[in-house]
């Protein structure tokens, strides 16, 4: 692995670290990290009260890139990724499910986007 991916791989694992204690700050519980499924991959997923939140983290020079770094590929990934989720962990059923994006930046705080794309 070259440094420049190493770089990137670690600088990513301290955002979501960031955007994990910017959720608990905000009252939710963080549930799994770095989900794996066969069909794609959930940074996040926290639940406050009857909300069960999918976080995608992204990073990039500008936050304003970050937003566009989600493209509707992508949110396909995670909407598949969340229900393979819940299809594993049928105790969270009757929650709202909502997608979620937290975007940092270099020396920003990280920003968070409630329900930045519909279920």
């Amino acid at each position: 692995m070259s440094r420049a991916r190493k770089r990137a791989y670690r600088d990513g694992v301290m955002e979501e670290t960031l955007a994990a204690w910017l959720y608990r700050f905000e009252g939710y519980r963080i549930v799994a990290r770095r989900y794996h499924s066969p069909v794609g991959e959930i940074d996040l997923v926290a639940t406050k009260c009857e909300r069960l939140a999918f976080v995608e983290v992204k990073r990039r020079k500008m936050q304003d890139e970050a937003a566009l770094a989600v493209t509707a590929k992508q949110k396909r990934r995670i909407v598949r990724a969340a229900q393979y989720w819940l299809a594993s962990h049928p105790g969270f059923v009757g929650h709202s499910m909502a997608f979620d994006v937290v975007l940092c930046a270099p020396w920003a705080l990280p920003r968070h986007v409630e329900k930045a794309f519909p279920v």
